[in-house]
């Protein structure tokens, strides 16, 4: 909120400068940051009395912008990747997943492996509950599981994240 959109009758003002003039009313305010050729702009709205400060609104509101885009810039975005198997996969074709699924891990990204079955597969799924312990422990060497092989409707679901190093 900025000058007449503030609604207190007293605020603690702080200068241009960072220096504190003190508790005043809201309409002494307003008149030194006018003077100022200024903003009164209410920076911690939440404390007793509301703490409003004489700056610039245009600046202060790149200041922020500015610096917003600076922490988002630090961040790093971990992705869900996901790799699809089935109960009856060949060795090779598990073998081409492995190597996908480690490309995935290298990255830094984690990876959710879904062994899917289909019609009467679903009779055995327990007994296919191997393929997800193989494929995670041919990665163990560069990740861990992060949630262990559990059934959700029509398939095991087992998430795998790069271990740290």
């Amino acid at each position: 909120m900025i000058n007449e959109q503030i609604r207190a009758r007293e605020v603690r003002l702080v200068g241009e400068d960072g220096e504190q003039l003190g508790i005043v009313s809201i309409n002494t305010a307003l008149e030194k940051a006018e003077a100022a050729d200024k903003d009164l702009v209410l920076i911690a709205p939440t404390a007793k009395p509301p703490v409003c400060k004489i700056i610039d609104y245009g600046k202060y509101r790149y200041e922020l912008a500015r610096k917003d885009k600076e922490s988002k810039k630090k961040q790093k975005v971990i992705e869900v990747k996901e790799v699809r198997l089935s109960p009856n996969i060949d060795t090779n074709d598990l073998n081409t997943k492995i190597s996908a699924a480690r490309k995935f891990l290298e990255k830094g990204n984690k990876v959710k492996i879904t062994l899917r079955f289909r019609g009467r597969e679903m009779t055995r799924m327990y007994k296919s509950k191997y393929i997800l312990d193989d494929f995670a422990a041919s990665l163990s060497d560069i990740s861990s599981i992060e949630k262990p092989s559990k059934a959700e409707g029509r398939s095991l679901i087992m998430f795998l994240s790069a271990k740290k190093s």
